[in-house]
């Protein structure tokens, strides 16, 4: 293979992480365009990554069909490892019980994939890796709060609904035996998303009282603080009805402008 085609395909599999990641994450593509050029192609391909395998159980009509597509992704990352030739673009440029266990879910994902932004970008700060850690576990929980009536439309289970916060505010049923999660009360669920939301909120504030130690150029990468907080600004603003159709409106329930000029005016002051 020569140098030219390599290039060639380089950027054929970084544009088709920009395009993925524009098309199914709107609001981290916004934040990932105020990454400074050379950070931005690892970054796009850390979060192309992510909508791949959070996708693969969506796009199959059968949940084996799924499965065998998280098990290709797993082998991909293996053979990444060992320099071993892969096909896919983005590889190529590569239930619970407590609001604990979904910290530790969000801490596993989301707060991974800025890790992982940050060791690309070369910045290596425990102050930058605890705001991270914070964020990551402010940003899981809200963005799946907000898949809520998507999941609910195909009928699907909310295993990431912890257990004893259900079954404390009169969701959790129990139907032939087994423990299920039921939304027809909405006062419950609103309460359920209230105590979840609020458990996010102070992770974005320690977040953001680590700041002042938290090296510069961490701070574009650090940016999905921001959509965070818009979710849970939209969902005070419906008394945290996740099924408010406000919610649903432009971008994570606000206009995409003021969206994206709230985004630039933190980035232009250095916040996140």
């Amino acid at each position: 293979m020569t140098s030219a085609s390599t290039s060639s395909g380089a950027r054929t599999a970084f544009s088709y992480c920009v395009q993925q990641v524009r098309s199914y994450d709107y609001h981290h593509y916004i934040c990932l365009l105020e990454l400074p050029q050379n950070m931005r192609k690892s970054a796009f391909a850390i979060r192309a990554f992510n909508v791949e395998t959070a996708r693969a159980m969506d796009v199959a009509s059968d949940p084996r069909i799924g499965l065998m597509r998280l098990l290709w992704w797993q082998e991909a990352i293996d053979k990444i490892f060992s320099n071993k030739l892969i096909e896919h673009p983005v590889a190529q440029a590569l239930a619970y019980v407590k609001l604990e266990e979904l910290e530790r879910y969000a801490e596993d994902t989301m707060s991974t994939i800025l890790y992982s932004t940050l060791q690309a970008g070369g910045i290596r700060s425990t102050s930058a890796d605890h705001a991270a850690s914070h964020i990551g576990k402010a940003s899981g929980p809200v963005l799946l709060l907000k898949s809520l009536p998507y999941h609910a439309s195909r009928n699907r289970h909310f295993p990431y609904i912890p257990a004893r916060v259900a079954e404390k505010h009169g969701l959790l049923v129990i139907q032939g035996g087994r423990s299920e999660i039921c939304m027809d009360s909405r006062e419950g669920l609103c309460n359920v998303v209230f105590e979840t939301a609020s458990v996010a909120n102070s992770h974005l504030q320690k977040a953001r009282e680590l700041a002042k130690t938290v090296p510069g150029e961490a701070h574009p990468i650090l940016l999905p603080a921001v959509p965070a907080q818009v979710i849970l600004d939209s969902l005070g603003r419906v008394q945290f009805d996740v099924f408010d159709p406000r919610l649903a409106q432009g971008i994570l329930g606000v206009p995409p402008l003021w969206y994206q000029l709230k985004l630039k005016w933190f980035s232009w002051r250095g916040k996140y």
